[in-house]
């Protein structure tokens, strides 16, 4: 059995199926795990969903911020963005069933010591905490999304604290699973940084470059920043690669860090959208 974790896709079905082929992926022996975004921009969102979900246990995925989009959009709780891809599932027969598919998917997956999640982990929850959130989370939404859909949207409050309830310590968790690149010293999100680091407002930092994080012993494998590429150092898998803007689709084996990669359509090599 392998494991290969792979960064967001976005709607790009067919560099998916070259990847899997190309590391020999077999469902029931192998398990793919996805970090998130699986839909949007790219041309074969619905393909795509309906192709992971037929994979049934053989694919773990948590849920990326172009996911809870689709699901606001579906509930009217949000107007299309011009650059969505999305008409095809919001018409399709089985619609309901993906969605309701999609509404079951996690914030973050864990086996052993590698913790999935789409853009990060706060630096001063503890590993315990961060999948206690989640877990809080994702009941919420599964129960009440239609309810609650409306207060996902917005940058604030922008820091965790123990104390927060309703839907301002839903936001937050939802934000820093989904939305986070980069914060200050004291775990304050900045939500507006969408491009690359070195462009940074200033006074921030990658979340992953936080001194003191919890969960520091663990691996992270996470998408959602292309502008940061394939990074991969101790505690850290960063697997957003660009294949949407004609940059790499990328798998990381996780039993041994092996990388695999191929290419996304060359045509579409264009500054990124990062939101």
């Amino acid at each position: 059995m392998a494991t290969y974790a792979i960064g967001d896709l976005q709607g790009c079905l067919d560099p998916l199926h070259q990847l899997l082929d190309r590391v020999g992926f077999a469902p029931g022996r192998d398990e793919l795990w996805l970090a998130g975004d699986l839909v949007n921009r790219g041309a074969q969102s619905l393909e795509t969903l309906r192709f992971i979900r037929s994979l049934g246990d053989s694919a773990r995925c948590v849920l990326g911020n172009h996911d809870i989009h689709l699901l606001m959009l579906a509930g009217q709780h949000t107007r299309p963005h011009r650059s969505d891809t999305l008409d095809a599932i919001l018409a399709a027969p089985d619609r309901d069933e993906l969605l309701d598919w999609l509404l079951s998917i996690p914030l973050l997956q864990r086996r052993g010591r590698h913790v999935m999640v789409h853009a990060g982990l706060l630096p001063e929850w503890t590993l315990a905490q961060a999948e206690a959130l989640a877990a809080e989370a994702h009941d919420v939404l599964r129960r009440e999304f239609n309810n609650l859909a409306s207060s996902l949207y917005g940058n604030l409050p922008d820091r965790w604290n123990d104390g927060l309830r309703g839907r301002d310590r839903l936001r937050v968790i939802v934000n820093a699973f989904t939305r986070m690149r980069v914060c200050d010293a004291d775990g304050r999100m900045d939500l507006t940084h969408k491009g690359l680091v070195e462009r940074r407002p200033a006074g921030t930092v990658p979340w992953f470059d936080l001194p003191h994080r919890h969960g520091a012993d663990t691996v992270v494998v996470c998408g959602h920043w292309s502008a940061v590429g394939l990074m991969l150092r101790p505690g850290l898998a960063a697997l957003d690669t660009g294949c949407l803007w004609g940059g790499w689709l990328t798998a990381l084996r996780l039993e041994d860090s092996a990388v695999f990669q191929v290419r996304g359509d060359p045509s579409r090599s264009l500054v990124p959208d990062m939101g």
